[in-house]
């Protein structure tokens, strides 16, 4: 394990040998332009390196610069407690796909790291800053990463719009559910968080499946899965299927074409409830009551704060919150039958 003896050791000593290696590095590259225009990725570390362990010497770092490189974060260290991560772009910008927020690769004792940026566009230049100072935002790959942005003004980064410092960020148990909770402010109807969640039971695969091909029982757990998650189906909204199409996508991988299909495909439908029939239910009912059993058993087994992201409203009871949702939201059918008192009656039953 790295240790680091002083807190903070010689930060202007630092901050003046990064200096004189951007200074380097752009007076290097006006010389030889072509090879610099190939260092792009991981091949600029180790010039970088070199250039700094020669900046070094006659100062308190010299001896002390070590390329780590590879998947460690960050790329180079000093002293055993600064770093450099270095990036490149072969565009005419100053921006790129940083890295994970999660920070599970970076080296144990290094507390202050700086972003070193190669735009390898002509003309050539290169920037250095302290690394919490240019991410502006947070964007997916194949996970949550940061946007790196050399030239992001004062007060704009994501720490910033989160209101929580960087080492207090990066130092939490789950750095990604601040930001998670920040995001969710700019969610519009039917719209989703893609890929941001540890919860590794979310993942849905390489392959992106067509709801015509799965099985008529998978299909029929997803329409029930969405009468308990997404009690907005029952209404006369024009976008009440858009949550749902969203979900199995992001959560299952899953594609639906026709989504109100899968809801209300064959029109109406009738309801015996104490020895009297009732005509004309719209089939989206019929078909939420043909999967009460099973409507009953998830909602009994789902966590309340999962209802609650789902939902919006605070759980004090799942079947009848449930069950005012439904009404709710139902309210503009004109049904022949007191729906609430119907289900209340019978959710248990079956």
């Amino acid at each position: 394990m790295l240790v680091s003896i002083n807190p903070e050791p010689n930060k202007e000593v630092f901050q003046s040998l990064l200096k004189n290696t951007v200074d380097s590095l752009k007076l290097d590259s006006l010389k030889n332009q072509k090879k610099y225009q190939d260092l792009l990725g991981s091949k600029l570390e180790s010039v970088v390196a070199d250039v700094m362990t020669e900046q070094a010497i006659d100062t308190p770092f010299e001896g002390s610069i070590v390329l780590i490189g590879g998947q460690r974060f960050p790329d180079i260290i000093a002293n055993n407690y600064y770093g450099v991560e270095v990036k490149t772009s072969k565009q005419n910008h100053w921006t790129t796909t940083g890295n994970s927020v999660f920070e599970g690769t970076r080296v144990d004792g290094i507390e202050r790291i700086y972003m070193l940026f190669g735009k390898m566009y002509s003309p050539i230049d290169f920037k250095c800053r302290p690394y919490e100072e240019c991410l502006s935002e947070v964007v997916v790959t194949h996970s949550p990463r940061y946007l790196v942005n050399m030239d992001l003004e004062p007060g704009e980064t994501i720490f910033d719009k989160l209101k929580i410092p960087y080492d207090t960020l990066r130092k939490t148990s789950n750095p990604i559910r601040p930001i998670i909770d920040y995001y969710k402010q700019f969610l519009k109807s039917g719209e989703e968080l893609w890929w941001m969640d540890q919860d590794e039971s979310k993942s849905t695969g390489l392959i992106i499946k067509s709801w015509n091909n799965l099985p008529l029982s998978q299909r029929n757990y997803f329409v029930t899965l969405a009468f308990v998650f997404f009690p907005e189906v029952f209404s006369n909204s024009q976008d009440k299927f858009n949550g749902v199409a969203t979900w199995l996508i992001n959560s299952h991988g899953v594609i639906c074409p026709n989504m109100r299909d899968a809801f209300t495909a064959g029109g109406q439908g009738r309801i015996v409830w104490n020895e009297k029939t009732y005509s004309g239910i719209p089939k989206v009912i019929i078909r939420m009551v043909t999967f009460l059993g099973e409507i009953n058993r998830i909602l009994n087994n789902t966590k309340s704060d999962t209802l609650q992201n789902f939902w919006g409203i605070k759980v004090t009871s799942s079947i009848e919150n449930w069950i005012d949702l439904v009404t709710e939201n139902t309210k503009n059918m004109r049904l022949p039958l007191d729906l609430k008192e119907y289900l209340k009656e019978n959710i248990k039953l079956h």
